[in-house]
This record gives C-alpha cells, structure tokens and sequence, in this order.
C-alpha cells in the first residue's frame, strides 16, 4: 500500500511539473504595468433610437452591456441620466466583462440616456451612451382604428403592444414614408398575427408600399380559413379575404377578393388598379361592409361592388406581405415590397375619411393649404429653409446662405461652394412628377447640380466621395461656358436613362434674370420649360424611383459628383413639386402667379 501511495504522489509531482512548465493551467502572472489601453464599453442593449412601447407607465428594461480591457477591468458602473443605477467589481472573467440582464424596474415614459463606464486596474476610464424612448402607449389616431403597426425597426402593434410572428427573414427597408423605417420584404418570409378582436361585419385596412415588381405576384394582406381539401396548397376563398398584385402586361394589378360563406366576390378594377414597376410610395386601402366593397389606390377609387357581406368562418391569422400559408395555389407568396404604417379599423371607412388619412401622414395637415392642383411641397426661402408641406427644415450641409432678394417675397435660396441643402423624400416618389422654380444662374463654376433625386452608387470604385448612378431618379443640372450655361435634365427608367438637353436649353449668365424653370415627368414622356416655353422634350418609358431616399437642392453632391457638377451659387426662389405632370397651359399660369 505504501508502494502504492508512493508511486501515485510521483505522479502527481510529475503532472504538476509538465502541466506547469508547458501552460496547460493557462495562468499567467502580468506585471500590472503593463495595462497600456482604456476599457472598450459596448452597449449591447437598448441601441441608440430604441423605443420602448408597453402598456404600463412604468415599466422595467433589460440592460445588455459588454466592457472588456487588456489587462484587468476593475468596476464598471451604469447611469441613467445622471444617476448612478448599478456598480460591478466582482467578476468571473477580469477581461472580459458580459451582462446581459441587468434589470432596471423604474422606467417611465420619456427620453432617457444609459451610460456604462468602464475603469481598469490603473484608474483609466471609458464610457459609452445611447439614446432611447420609453413611449407613452398608443393611442388610436383615427376613428375605429383597432390595430397600427409603424414598422420603425421592429414588428410591434402599437394598440395591444402586441409582436407579430415572424415566418422567415422578412427585414426592414430602411426607408419610411412615417418615421424612418417600414417593412422590407424577403423571399419566403412574412408575418402573421391572430386575428382576435379584429373582425366585424365592417372592416378597413389602409397602408402605404412601395412596389418591387419581383416576383410578378405575391400577396400583400391576407385573412383566410385553413383548406382541408388541399393542405399543402392552401387557396379556400369562401371566407375572409385576399388583397394581393399580379402582373399585367408589365404592370402590377391590385386585386381584391372577399369570401361570402358559400361563394366569393371580386374587386378588381381592371387597368385603373395597375402600378408600374418602380412606383414610389403609394397610399392602399380597401374597405368592407356589410353591402359593398371598395379598393382605393391614393384615396381614388378604382374597384368598387356590392355584395353580401364578408363570412368570417375559421379565419384565425392574419397575414403581412405574404398570400402564406392559406393563399398560395395560385403562387401569391411573399411580397418584396415596402409597406408602412399598417392600419386596421371596425368599420367602412369613407374616401373623404381615406384622404384625411393620406393627407395626415403625408404631412399635409398642417395647416398649409396646397396653391395649385398637385402641389406636394413648397419651399419659399424668405429667410429660412423650411418645406411648408411638412413643415419641415431642409438639412443644410456647409453653409448655404440667402440671395438678399427674391423673385416673390423677401428673399431667396442662395448656393454657396461645398454646400447644399437635403431633404427626404417620402411621399414625393410619384407614378409622375413636375417640379417648378424661379432661377438666376451664375456662370461660375461652369458646371452644377441643380435639383437631384438619385440613388447610391455603390460599385463605384471611388464611392461614396464619387457617385454617379443614373437607372433611377432625376438629375437636374448645368454645363457650358462662363457666359452660356446648358440645363439638362436627366431622367432614370430602371435599366437605362434618358437625355433631354439641347441649344434651346440655353441660358446667357450676364442677363441676370431671374428665369422661370419647370421640367415634367408622364409615364412616357418629359419636358423642360423656361417660362413657360417648352425648350427641350422626348418620349421615354417613365421614371424609375429604385433608391431614392432624398433631395438634393443647389448641388449633385453628394451622389452625382462624378463628373464635378457639385454646388450651385447661383439663386433659386418659390421652388414647388407637384405629383403629376404639369401642363403647359398650368406652368403659364404658375409664372404669371407669381408676378
């Protein structure tokens, strides 16, 4: 036995050796003089722009952080604004410190900034913050509404602070016409909610999207009832509904369908319901009661019927952007498209009901009343830079100034080098567009962008300082000589792009006059005016909007640069767009109105 504790002790020392001399302990002594870097914090949780949305006023939050250090962390501590909430010094890994559930219980609603500071062995501290929003809890804005999902980076229903299910990968698009974000499809990927509290006799829905034309079909909004007879293959219509696209003739054709109990009834407008591939944010809505339906495509309506009345039978899910898991014989999958600022209501609402709507989350109603027929946004510069549409200020990149004139009122925009101002441009990606200014152009430099709508160039080798990418959008700009400055305007249509320029397009810089400009956008054809004359104008197969997410005024920067037309210096006054294409007779009288 003694043997035996001798020769198990041997071995031992011996392990004890090897396993030392070769590191398997992993154990190493560091000389604290050494600690040559500050702790790295990172915010896992809430990110800069959260928004907590729950029904109760004080709610609690999960704080998610991450503090790491080269040598040793030696206490991290968490505030909320200002307030020290929480302390660390106790950690199972000195380098690396991982909390993910840190709870806070006494959230209320408002603004809050969280920061987490980190401290290392010798005394060096780091921190990180982030902004983010307990919101108070929604409110319906309309009359009936009973279900409102704003798509702002996550998949909430606002009025029962309730998530949707996921199917798939669906994603954000990035680009909101409310807000600064909506739903961005994905291949074999949707949402579904239950459908409880939600159906009446009389039901609406109202949405904005975006239209991505591939696939050629899809489902948008769909409430149906399982088919037994064919599981695997879903397409029983005799119960609830199906608002769903397909393709004619190139277009997109939207198309409703309501099941009655034991038949089923079709809403389709034929032509006056297609879009075009490439057609911006476009205001949907549809509407039930118990005698008729009606589908609306911008508050218009272009299908309408009577009937007997929607059958509401085993219809237990909703589904978002997707014709899934019970509309799909007919391969109605999922939808690419955009969608924003999803409404449900408990009853049949009116066209004037669907146009307050449109016109409230365009930013129409506020208290701005529209001069002419189509005009979407106005900007009069008399002092400041504000759209009056949406009563909103123009981002001002460097430092545009004011002519110290104007054509009409007190004053005007006036370009400065290296500056231009921006603004986004939700709800003015319209199937046709006009755009109307008064301009008093400068020959110096000898070349510039005007008014640009254009997309990221982003295989460009020298992007984002060079961009040039025109498949999508407008360009509005100038070139020539000192004294003699050509507009050209340059439009997108999907895979190519389309010239309209030439002599007439002329203007003489030592004139100094202001000179009345306007280009027009159709399905098929565009123009460009000066005073009312037309000077340039061709057919070609309708702007594509593909990308476009802001205005650019007095400069191409910052995605048309490639051939150096950057900022303007010259002056522009009473600049307006419109959501159809101008007649000539109606640009006449725009000039003469401000005269």
């Amino acid at each position: 036995m003694k043997n035996l504790k001798y020769i198990l002790a041997s071995w031992v020392a011996v392990f004890l050796f090897y396993g030392c001399d070769q590191g398997i302990d992993g154990i190493t002594q560091i000389d604290p003089g050494a600690d040559a870097s500050a702790p790295v914090v990172k915010i896992n949780f809430p990110v800069q722009g959260s928004k907590i949305k729950v029904l109760e006023v004080v709610t609690s939050i999960t704080i998610d952080f991450e503090v790491t250090d080269d040598i040793e962390v030696a206490s991290v501590s968490v505030f909320l604004d200002g307030a020290k909430i929480g302390d660390f010094t106790n950690f199972k890994d000195f380098r690396r410190v991982l909390v993910k559930d840190f709870v806070y219980n006494n959230l209320r609603d408002g603004t809050h900034e969280l920061m987490v500071a980190g401290t290392d062995i010798e005394g060096k501290t780091t921190s990180a913050s982030v902004s983010f929003e307990k919101e108070p809890a929604y409110t319906p804005r309309y009359a009936g509404e009973i279900f409102y999902m704003p798509f702002d980076g996550d998949y909430t229903e606002l009025v029962s602070i309730s998530p949707a299910a996921r199917v798939g990968t669906p994603g954000f698009s990035g680009d909101g016409f409310v807000g600064l974000n909506s739903y961005g499809g994905s291949t074999d990927s949707y949402l579904t909610f239950p459908t409880e509290g939600l159906l009446g006799a009389e039901f609406s829905a109202a949405f904005w999207y975006k239209l991505d034309a591939n696939p050629d079909r899809a489902g948008i909004l769909v409430i149906g009832p399982p088919d037994e007879v064919d599981p695997n293959n879903q397409n029983k219509r005799t119960n609830g509904f199906r608002f769903f696209r397909e393709n004619a003739g190139g277009n997109q054709r939207f198309k409703l369908n309501v099941g009655t109990g034991a038949d089923e009834s079709w809403f389709d407008g034929g032509a006056a319901a297609d879009l075009a591939p490439g057609t911006g944010w476009t205001h949907m809505a549809f509407t039930i009661s118990p005698t008729q339906a009606t589908v609306y495509i911008n508050g218009e309506i272009v299908s309408q019927g009577n009937f007997t009345g929607v059958d509401w039978a085993n219809c237990d899910i909703l589904s978002i952007m997707s014709g899934a898991p019970r509309f799909v014989g007919w391969g109605h999958l999922s939808d690419n498209s955009a969608m924003d600022e999803l409404r449900l209501f408990n009853r049949s609402l009116s066209q004037a009901e669907i146009q307050d709507i449109i016109a409230d989350e365009s930013g129409l109603a506020v208290g701005f009343v529209p001069t002419f027929d189509g005009e979407m946004f106005y900007m009069p510069f008399d002092g400041d830079n504000k759209e009056l549409f949406k009563n909103v200020d123009a981002t001002m990149v460097g430092t545009t100034g004011f002519a110290g004139e104007g054509l009409k009122g007190g004053n005007a925009f006036a370009g400065a080098a290296g500056s231009y101002l921006t603004l986004p441009t939700s709800g003015l990606t319209t199937e046709a567009f006009s755009a109307t200014f008064w301009y008093k152009v400068t020959g110096d430099p000898d070349r510039a962008g005007i008014l640009v709508m254009r997309p990221p160039d982003l295989n460009n080798a020298g992007y984002p300082d060079i961009q040039n990418l025109r498949t999508s959008g407008f360009r509005l700009f100038r070139e020539g000589s000192p004294t003699n400055q050509i507009i050209k305007l340059n439009i997108g249509s999907g895979n190519d792009e389309s010239w309209f320029d030439g002599g007439a397009a002329t203007l003489d810089t030592s004139i100094g006059d202001w000179v009345h400009i306007a280009f027009t956008i159709s399905g098929s054809h565009a123009a460009v005016y000066f005073d009312g004359v037309v000077v340039s104008e061709g057919d070609f197969p309708g702007i594509n909007w593909t990308g476009i997410d802001n205005l650019t005024i007095g400069s191409g920067a910052p995605r048309f640069t490639e051939w150096g037309h950057l900022s303007d210096p010259s002056f522009i006054d009473e600049l307006r767009l419109y959501n159809k294409a101008l007649t000539q007779e109606e640009i006449q009288n725009i000039r003469n109105f401000d005269l």
